[in-house]
């Protein structure tokens, strides 16, 4: 039986020559559609825990008709010849397509043992940094989410597209942000550290209505909350319900004053993207806001690059082709130095 490989692997995999192999995702879109010759197809877009990968299924093949009977959503293995098509990138031919058994399906989507330890890892740590705060305002606000939304978060995508976009992704991101939170701190004890990191917890958590897979799936659907308001609103939103279910009397003698705190926790939240033409409705005033800035784009800049050396073919040694978000041809970069 060929050997089971995810979209990511498979991509490595192939750079070199074809790969005959099995892949377990789930069918976000299967749509029929017709070349410009008239010649019909489905275009069959495929997700699972670390990317996606889109196939075509012609009317001459035996593909396009279980194609035709998969509805979307469904969770399937597809086995066949996967190679590097050009500037389209992943593709196959000669492929078939089922349907997954549910315990087949289950597995999928729960992830193999290393995912699940990933996950395990990433929680604890933020919970760990999380005890570890000094403000009881603060400590209480992020032990709330963590307690009440930590299945949804664990799941949550980053976004979309471009960085972290696939489930799992935003816990990654926000616990790679914290780490580099931490670091900033100490480097420039001027910010506070507490803050910072509170900010750092909330500031993407609106995308738990906005980019969230159901618990069984990778498909990154569209929820009426996260269309109308977007995440910035949303996380807003979430840190003020939160907030006033915090025994704030208890604390009224702590300084600086909970108003003020609570006030500070939603600049970091509605500047974090920096600029007001990419959807903060205030630009960052404190320096946490324009820490927390950077280091937002920081971390979805450098997981742009690694994605890119996966998935973008070289133009030229050490050279791969253009990343519109980036703006550049990624470069290799050196390896470290050894003796």
């Amino acid at each position: 039986m060929p050997e089971r490989l995810d979209i990511v692997s498979l991509r490595s995999r192939t750079k070199g020559a074809p790969a005959h192999a099995r892949l377990h995702a789930q069918a976000e879109q299967v749509t029929r559609k017709d070349s410009a010759n008239g010649k019909p197809y489905f275009e069959l877009r495929l997700r699972d825990g670390n990317g996606s990968l889109t196939l075509r299924a012609w009317n001459d093949t035996p593909a396009y008709a279980a194609c035709e009977a998969l509805p979307c959503g469904a969770a399937v293995e597809v086995e066949g010849e996967f190679y590097q098509n050009g500037s389209f990138g992943l593709d196959a031919k000669r492929w078939s397509v089922r349907a997954l058994e549910p315990d087949e399906a289950a597995a999928l989507f729960a992830g193999d043992e290393e995912a699940q330890a990933n996950t395990a890892a990433q929680l604890k740590f933020l919970e760990e940094t999380v005890s570890s705060l000094a403000d009881p305002r603060l400590k209480g606000l992020c032990s709330a989410f963590l307690r009440d939304f930590g299945p949804r978060f664990s799941r949550a995508a980053a976004a979309r597209m471009n960085h972290h976009a696939r489930r799992g992704g935003l816990l990654a991101h926000t616990a790679q942000m914290m780490r580099a939170a931490m670091a900033l701190a100490t480097a420039y004890p001027q910010l506070n550290r507490d803050l910072l990191c509170a900010g750092v917890l909330f500031h993407d958590s609106g995308k738990l209505w906005e980019t969230c897979p159901a618990e069984e799936g990778f498909e990154i659907p569209r929820e009426m909350r996260g269309e109308l308001l977007g995440h910035i609103s949303i996380g807003i939103e979430l840190v003020n319900t939160l907030w006033r279910s915090l025994p704030l009397e208890e604390w009224k003698m702590v300084k600086p004053p909970s108003e003020d705190v609570r006030m500070h926790l939603l600049h970091l939240v509605a500047a974090h993207h920096g600029q007001l033409e990419f959807g903060s409705p205030v630009l960052p005033k404190t320096p946490e806001a324009i820490a927390l800035h950077y280091i937002d784009n920081l971390d979805a800049r450098l997981e742009m690059l690694s994605e890119a050396w996966v998935s973008q073919p070289l133009i030229a040694p050490g050279i791969h082709e253009r990343v519109r978000t980036l703006g550049v041809n990624p470069v290799t970069p050196l390896p470290p130095h050894t003796v």
